[in-house]
């Protein structure tokens, strides 16, 4: 394949990938739930230390790329 259709190919994914995240963000507020804030993400407030650990957040990313790639995978054979 021509080495310039292949960048240009490269560039548009990312350039898609990049409108999506920023929808994400522009719109986040207004989605019914909330990453980073979703049941099951752990929060021990102390008398002066707060630990935040996002595990429902985390697998849910996951899932969501895992989806995402395997759904590039098909479409690039």
């Amino acid at each position: 394949m021509d080495p310039t259709r292949e960048l240009g190919r490269t560039l548009l994914i990312l350039g898609a990938l990049l409108l999506v995240v920023g929808a994400v963000f522009f719109f986040g507020a207004r989605l019914p739930f909330r990453l980073g804030r979703l049941p099951g993400d752990i929060v021990h407030r102390g008398e002066h230390t707060t630990f935040y650990f996002p595990i429902m957040t985390s697998i849910v990313l996951s899932v969501g790329l895992s989806l995402l790639f395997w759904l590039l995978s098909r479409l690039r054979r």
